[in-house]
């Protein structure tokens, strides 16, 4: 045995540091992947965490004279991991016929797109870091690099990355002492064997006193500048609001006026001054497995105060009752002329944020179970607002990573909300719900009137606003506050005379004003539309209508921040609150009784109105220089290498691509290959589109490519339902349009 344990340490010994190099530059790494937080999914960071322990082990495994042989295990090790743990949108059975194999493992192999370049990438890096930290000074550049990127990233974006600051810290502290033993062993190899006599004293102290330097560093308290900074100045000057980084991120640094700059989209903490503009974050928060598809509501205002939304000032409204495990929560209102149905859902969030609510279909009529199944949890943490449909959330340190909820819905009875009142029998809450400031321009009434002249009921009233809203205004968000005159301050009034183009809270204030001055009861609602269900629920070539293959909506549902969503409700005598949704593009899902059709909202095409191109913004340019840096010489030797053989490549391609598939299928292949990178940038294709309705509205948004999306269309469907072949050169002229495309879309 002692031989056995001899012949170890004499085989760990002879490239010691080389495998200590190795497990410090995959730990920095490691630490350094978290700066895609948002961006990446599950399954991308498992694969990129796997392949990093698997060059570490190869490395510490193998001599370190076998190079060839390491790498040539670490890129084994790499494609594995990716294929055991890639999302697979679709499995293909092992074809019976031997002709088959390559078009079935080019099949097996797409869907490891885009884990596969993750992990190689990744990989790469590793074993080019590895190789080239010989010196103390590449050491300083690789952790100073990583730093750099990580403070980057955490000062501006919504991620939270010290920890991975303190990791890297720690670890570049660790690898400074293991260069400095490995100097020792070169300059004075007497010493260090003499040193390393009693290990364990020279290793426990130091690390010791690195873990007190790290974690006394991490739990400083944060302190304010005592001087203003330049950039806050500047900004300050510009009349915008300043964000700092000290606590919550995207606290207000002063008391600036309402910012023009863009936010981020995501749950809105404060509704009191409403307008601007944001950028869309694509980073989830919440996935809701439900029995029905639904909007996920949070919270509602009652006052409207010429800036925005806040809550009441009124005791009736404010009521509020201890919640119990299954305790039924009664809503305040009358429903006794609805149908209901009951909705299960469970909710389990992603990110590691906290909200004054819990969030779920409307109204919530019993919490079964707080983060875990089986286990109770204590009253005190929630109250429930029987009037204004809350599940208000007391502790917001122990925020819940999961939880389920039973809804009691409405069923959407049009011919009954015909007959109905929009009213309340209780004055008091009458007055709240139709309350509006006096400084409204009388414009805005006027308008209200007008548009609802038609209607013969308060539900028509409704519509008729819900639907002028959706065909007139175009939804942007970003809208050209430019526009503005200055002679309103009413941000209802701007919109509707002035902007005529915004967000959804522009539209749903905009619907719950103008049904209040018909004396309406209204309140603004905000949350999260449904979100998206699983791409695997679909075959690689079919193109099903989301309603005819799940008419229910059932299924687990990923919610993002750009999913956060604001709409209407107005009070119907009998029937209780009902959703209207006046945001152009978008659809509530209402549940009807059976036998009957859910409503649609009519809206009238606009030909004198051009469509604006909302901006989609592409991943935060600051989280991946460090990657541009790294990989540019990579980059300009692929770039070489394409220009020198450039006239090789169309035939490589159309090799690849077209081995065998009829032309009628490669064109069906590409199209699904083109609503793939549609969907990754943000074009999406709801469940209830047809592939030429989704087409149809991406080409108002794009209006540039309004031509190539029709040619797509018209091609897709000659090929998939048409009874003639194309030809191959046709199918390689849509391969090179779908090309084009997708990179006019980046």
């Amino acid at each position: 045995m002692k031989k056995v344990l001899s012949w170890v340490g004499a085989y760990m010994a002879a490239g010691w540091y080389e495998r200590f190099v190795s497990l410090f530059v995959g730990v920095i790494l490691m630490a350094c992947v978290a700066v895609f937080d948002g961006y990446w999914w599950h399954e991308s960071y498992t694969i990129a965490y796997a392949t990093l322990v698997a060059a570490i082990i190869v490395d510490a495994l193998l001599p370190q004279k076998l190079r060839w042989v390491r790498w040539t295990f670490q890129l084994i090790a790499a494609i594995w991991v990716t294929y055991r743990f890639a999302r697979k949108e679709w499995y293909i059975a092992a074809p019976a016929d031997s002709s088959e194999w390559g078009w079935w493992m080019e099949q097996q192999l797409a869907q490891l797109h885009p884990f596969i370049w993750i992990s190689l990438a990744l990989l790469g890096l590793h074993m080019l870091f590895a190789a080239w930290a010989t010196t103390r000074t590449r050491l300083f550049g690789i952790v100073g690099a990583a730093l750099l990127v990580l403070t980057i990233a955490d000062s501006f974006t919504p991620i939270w990355l010290w920890d991975d600051v303190a990791i890297v810290v720690f670890t570049g502290l660790l690898w400074l002492v293991v260069h400095h033993l490995r100097k020792l062993q070169l300059t004075h190899p007497d010493s260090w064997r003499t040193l390393f006599e009693y290990p364990v004293g020279l290793i426990t102290p130091t690390f010791i006193v690195l873990a007190l330097l790290v974690l006394i560093g991490v739990n400083v308290p944060s302190t304010a500048p005592l001087l203003q900074d330049p950039y806050t100045l500047w900004k300050n000057a510009r009349g915008e609001q300043v964000r700092v980084f000290l606590g919550d991120k995207a606290v207000p640094a002063n008391n600036t006026p309402q910012s023009t700059a863009n936010a981020s989209s995501g749950y809105s903490r404060e509704d009191g001054s409403l307008g601007g503009g944001f950028d869309y974050d694509y980073s989830p928060m919440m996935t809701v497995s439900t029995s029905q598809r639904s909007y996920w509501r949070g919270e509602s205002k009652a006052i409207y105060t010429g800036t925005g939304w806040v809550d009441a000032d009124n005791r009736t409204i404010d009521t509020t009752a201890r919640v119990n495990q299954e305790q039924a929560l009664l809503a305040a209102e009358d429903r006794s002329l609805a149908e209901t149905v009951e909705v299960s859902q469970i909710i389990s969030m992603i990110r590691e944020d906290t909200y004054p609510v819990l969030f779920g279909a409307a109204p919530v009529s019993s919490v079964n179970w707080i983060n875990e199944e089986s286990g109770n949890f204590s009253p005190n943490l929630m109250r429930w607002k029987p009037y204004e449909w809350e599940l208000r959330w007391g502790d917001p340190d122990s925020y819940p990573k999961s939880y389920s909820l039973t809804s009691t819905i409405t069923l959407l009875d049009e011919e009954g909300l015909k007959e109905a009142d929009a009213s309340f029998a209780e004055q008091n809450l009458q007055q709240v719900y139709t309350s509006l400031p006096a400084s409204l321009p009388q414009r805005v009434r006027d308008l209200a009137v007008q548009i609802s002249a038609d209607g013969a009921n308060d539900y028509e009233k409704a519509r008729l606003i819900e639907n002028y809203l959706r065909s007139n205004f175009v939804y942007n968000n970003k809208p050209d506050l430019s526009k503005l005159s200055g002679t309103s301050e009413d941000f209802v009034d701007q919109f509707l005379f002035e902007l005529m183009e915004g967000y959804c809270d522009y539209f749903s204030s905009a619907m719950a004003v103008l049904a209040r001055s018909l004396d309406m009861p209204a309140r603004w609602v905000k949350g999260f539309a449904p979100g998206v269900l699983p791409a695997d629920l679909y075959g690689p070539g079919e193109m099903l209508d989301g309603e005819d293959f799940n008419p229910s909506g059932a299924g687990m549902y990923t919610v993002r921040n750009s999913d956060a969503h604001s709409w209407v409700e107005i009070y119907f005598e009998g029937y209780g609150w009902i959703s209207f949704e006046a945001t152009a593009g978008f659809s509530f899902p209402y549940m009807v009784a059976e036998g009957e059709e859910t409503p649609l909202p009519t809206v009238a095409p606009s030909v004198d109105e051009p469509a604006v191109n909302a901006e989609v913004p592409t991943e935060s340019k600051g989280t991946a220089v460090w990657m541009i840096v790294v990989v540019s010489a990579l980059v300009a030797g692929a770039a070489l290498w394409l220009v020198l053989r450039r006239r090789d490549i169309p035939v490589l391609w159309n090799k690849l691509v077209g081995r065998d598939y009829s032309s009628n299928e490669l064109i069906v292949v590409e199209t699904n290959r083109l609503l793939r990178q549609c969907h990754k940038r943000g074009m999406r294709r709801e469940e209830h589109e047809t592939l030429r309705e989704a087409i149809l509205r991406w080409s108002k948004q794009q209006k540039r490519l309004t031509d190539d999306f029709r040619y797509v269309l018209d091609s897709f469907e000659h090929a998939k339902y048409g009874q003639a072949a194309v030809s191959r050169e046709e199918a390689e002229r849509f391969a090179g349009k779908i090309r084009y495309l997708i990179g006019e879309l980046k």
